[in-house]
């Protein structure tokens, strides 16, 4: 990797791939933050949260300029393969390059957004790089529910001009971002003894693509909660099979790739279950034959379970499973391309005596938002299942006339000679509560490119970064 450029970002970002940094669990990335700002002998704060600001003054002849906030995340969505060792509480990420990309084996990368601290530290770590006053703002807990951009008190940071280093796309400027909101239903359910002489069967789907459940929702991708869901619906009613488990995805912001139910069947429907399994596998091949070419059907004979669900419990959750809306649920009006809401059925739990599902709503317009989180807890509700919402989060309202974007735009154009695209994003940022706080930030979001976010296929594209950092610096020029 010492051969990358820019050499000093890509440095630091590897230092931050041999610390763990789940969400919710950073203070090892926190105390590495501190100690940084200590060696370089900056002033440094930390709020209750766990947030960090780092202020760097401004380089010489420069001291007059407005304080610009570099804003990134230190949390990163912890995904792996079903077959991959990996603990993301004690293991450093292990990223190798695989050609024009940085990849790791088997997991999440973290680059999201761990090339943005990199790039943030890399600022401060700098002697000869021209800067006005910096702050930067490193938040936790972005990827499970933005509690740390919640958690800011006014005061903490003094700038009025925010850059969000938090964007996965280079040559793309972004200036919106949708709000979202999480819904959880939980299933009651009694276990029972597994009717006697049954033979049992566990169903997987795996090989999916998986990735953003904001940025990848409009790409056509399966979700496994829903394939298997499809089956075992239909297994429920023509054959009788009794569920005695399921287990499907993990995070409300990805798309799931992996599920598996265990469950027993009359022992004279076992032929006819393994030939609609089959049909059922052809289908979904066929269906996502552009998508997801590695989907993978396996029914395979399993240990005897001693419990299975009650089959009202039961039933009650495989026609709310199935009945539960997936996906883009409409394109906005205002932004053409833009999907303005959707819905993410996130991960299905087996519990003692209950099932819990997680989904995740979002949408750039805010009354949608929430008709869409309602309608979703209309579908458990009829199914007897308690239902929950999170706290939830704003959307950022585009600003075309932002001074900072005008600035971006004219930095891009010096730079490469071309246009950048202005755009909204499905995805949520921070931004739209950074405005709560902050009602007067002017901000901008821009990165490189970044493939497969939430997801072991994530990729961090090794040329895009040094036209970030070059945009990023050019832009820290010319703000005045």
């Amino acid at each position: 990797m010492q051969t990358l450029t820019p050499s000093l970002v890509f440095a630091y970002f590897m230092e931050i791939c041999r610390i763990p940094r789940p969400s919710k669990h950073e203070e090892k990335i926190i105390a590495y933050l501190l100690r940084f700002a200590e060696r370089h002998a900056l002033s440094a704060r930390c709020d209750a949260a766990g947030n960090v600001v780092i202020a760097k003054a401004a380089t010489a002849g420069m001291e007059q300029r407005p304080t610009v906030v570099l804003q990134s995340h230190v949390d990163m969505v912890c995904e792996k393969n079903r077959d991959v060792v990996h603990d993301f509480f004690t293991d450093p990420i292990e990223p190798y390059i695989d050609g024009e990309w940085i990849k790791a084996r088997g997991t999440t990368l973290g680059a999201d957004c761990g090339i943005g601290v990199a790039a943030s530290l890399a600022l401060l770590a700098s002697s000869d790089t021209p800067h006005g006053p910096l702050e930067c703002l490193f938040t936790v807990d972005e990827e499970t529910g933005l509690t740390g951009a919640a958690s800011l008190k006014p005061g903490f940071i003094d700038g009025r001009i925010l850059l969000n280093l938090d964007s996965e796309d280079e040559g793309e400027l972004f200036i919106g971002c949708a709000g979202g909101i999480d819904t959880t239903a939980l299933f009651p359910c009694l276990p029972e003894a597994a009717p006697g002489g049954w033979p049992a069967f566990t169903a997987t789907v795996a090989g999916l693509t998986g990735g953003h459940s904001g940025d990848d929702i409009n790409k056509g991708l399966a979700n496994s909660n829903k394939l298997l869901t499809r089956f075992l619906w239909q297994a429920h009613r023509r054959c009788g099979i009794r569920l005695s488990h399921f287990d499907g995805g993990n995070l409300h912001n990805a798309i799931p790739r992996e599920a598996t139910a265990t469950f027993v069947v009359p022992a004279d429907r076992t032929v006819p279950l393994q030939q609609l399994f089959e049909q059922h596998a052809d289908e979904c091949r066929n269906e996502y034959r552009y998508t997801e070419p590695n989907l993978r059907h396996t029914l395979a004979p399993a240990a005897r379970p001693a419990t299975v669900i009650d089959s009202a419990a039961q039933a009650h959750l495989l026609n709310a499973l199935y009945a539960c809306p997936h996906g883009v649920v409409a394109m906005s009006r205002a932004i053409d391309g833009l999907v303005e809401t959707s819905t993410n059925l996130a991960s299905v739990k087996f519990l003692d005596r209950a099932v819990k599902v997680v989904t995740s709503q979002r949408s750039s317009v805010e009354s949608a938002k929430y008709d869409i989180a309602r309608m979703v807890e209309s579908v458990f509700t009829e199914a007897g299942a308690t239902v929950t919402h999170g706290d939830g989060y704003p959307g950022w309202t585009p600003n075309p006339s932002s001074p900072v974007l005008h600035v971006a735009v004219d930095a891009y154009r010096r730079l490469f000679d071309e246009e950048p695209k202005v755009k909204a994003i499905h995805a949520g940022l921070e931004c739209g509560l950074f405005l709560e706080k902050y009602p007067d930030l002017d901000m901008v979001s821009f990165g490189p490119t970044l493939r497969g976010v939430h997801s072991p296929d994530e990729r961090l594209h090794i040329g895009s970064v040094q036209k970030f950092w070059d945009l990023l610096l050019e832009i820290l020029r010319s703000i005045r």
